[in-house]
């Protein structure tokens, strides 16, 4: 089994700002299939966002180095999240199975979520995300939760296009 990528918050905190990506820094750039695709001037880098219909929000990028992808999921649910806490996670992508951490996200991104926060320096997870349907996860402690990835494909490539922009 591919092993997610680990990487301490404050490395992938700066490239994540989790939640509301219409935050300051942030410019969108476009959206497609419903994802919106953000620059983030000061970084240097892009991102997609999709919110669904219970705002739930989902998140994927590069880190602030470009080492490593980061897919966050972040919700207004009740959950017992703390910043900063570890905790294993499988993540199912067709029959594809990514074994690795999560970090937990509270306090410091919008009022109201707590989420959390997988790295991976993968390409075949990122090939998954980008042309697979469902990623299903499953964390140690919380029930197992799955997340659409329609449209990521499209949106994954206007990023792609957008950070070739910011770095040109």
């Amino acid at each position: 089994m591919p092993i997610l990528k680990s990487v301490a918050l404050g490395a992938a905190g700066a490239a994540l700002f989790a939640v509301s990506a219409s935050a300051d820094t942030f410019e969108k750039y476009g959206e497609v299939e419903g994802w919106k695709v953000f620059a983030d001037q000061d970084k240097q880098s892009c991102l997609i966002e999709a919110v669904d219909d219970a705002e739930n929000v989902v998140q994927m990028g590069l880190t602030s180095d470009k080492a490593a992808a980061y897919v966050g999921v972040f919700t207004k649910a009740k959950t017992d999240i703390k910043s900063g806490d570890k905790e294993a996670v499988v993540i199912e992508i067709d029959g594809d199975l990514y074994v690795g951490e999560a970090t937990g996200m509270r306090g410091n991104i919008t009022k109201g979520y707590s989420g959390g926060y997988v790295l991976s320096d993968d390409p075949n997870f990122v090939e998954d995300l980008a042309k697979k349907y469902v990623m299903n996860v499953f964390p140690e402690k919380e029930y197992g939760f799955a997340v659409n990835l329609d449209g990521t494909f499209k949106a994954i490539e206007m990023a792609k296009k957008c950070n070739a922009e910011l770095n040109s």
